[in-house]
């Protein structure tokens, strides 16, 4: 396994022309949304991690040149939205792939990213589980971490790095207040995806987030 991340990722960082972009998300509204949904649905529960995944999803489809893959002459512009999960394991990294996750509801993601979680941590995965990635999420804000950057997965053109949710004061009307906030860096290949390309969807991402009822449509939960 070390071999494989080695091998990967040194020829992503080596070869993909990498630049990053960090937001800082506005968290208030996320958070009561969650414990709101989570009163209606238990003991099933959703994690920021699910809201994450769901909010990346809805971002691909209205940013497409994001959902991409450079294939050394040509872009692959990918129409199903694949989305990587990294999951840490004793030996290393294994990154299970959440497929059509645009179409998904909350509670269907959740599921499926814990039980691939469990399969890792047994090393019950199969190949099947961790092909097809169209775009990855490296989520370290349960250890505590504010902000980090990721290396790209290939064949991914990108790669979100999230950071862990932060209390802090924050800026609101003109007047300082308690509030929650989130730092995400998204990591581009400039082969394939423009800075501005990559700050629309980042921002695309941060207001369905800071939004939350825009993540809710019609069999969202």
């Amino acid at each position: 396994m070390r071999k494989t991340i080695a091998k990967r990722l040194s020829e992503s960082l080596f070869t993909a022309p990498h630049f990053y972009l960090t937001l800082e998300i506005d968290m208030e509204r996320a958070m009561s949304v969650r414990e709101a949904i989570n009163k209606q649905i238990a003991p099933d529960k959703i994690s920021f991690n699910d809201l994450v995944i769901k909010g990346v999803a809805i971002a691909l489809k209205q940013h497409p040149k994001v959902n991409s893959s450079w294939l050394g002459d040509r872009i692959r512009y990918n129409q199903h939205v694949h989305i990587g999960v990294a999951v840490a394991v004793e030996e290393g990294l294994l990154v299970p792939v959440v497929r059509f996750a645009d179409g998904k509801s909350l509670r269907t993601i959740g599921a499926e990213v814990r039980d691939m979680a469990k399969k890792a941590k047994e090393k019950k995965l199969q190949p099947a589980d961790w092909e097809g990635n169209t775009f990855t999420i490296s989520n370290l804000g349960m250890f505590g971490i504010e902000e980090f950057t990721a290396i790209i997965n290939p064949p991914d053109a990108c790669i979100l790095a999230i950071g862990g949710i932060m209390e802090k004061p924050v800026v609101k009307n003109g007047a300082i207040v308690p509030g929650h906030t989130m730092k995400v860096t998204l990591s581009c290949d400039h082969r394939v995806v423009d800075g501005a390309t990559g700050a629309a969807f980042l921002n695309t991402f941060k207001q369905l987030l800071e939004e939350p009822a825009l993540l809710l449509g019609v069999g969202a939960i």
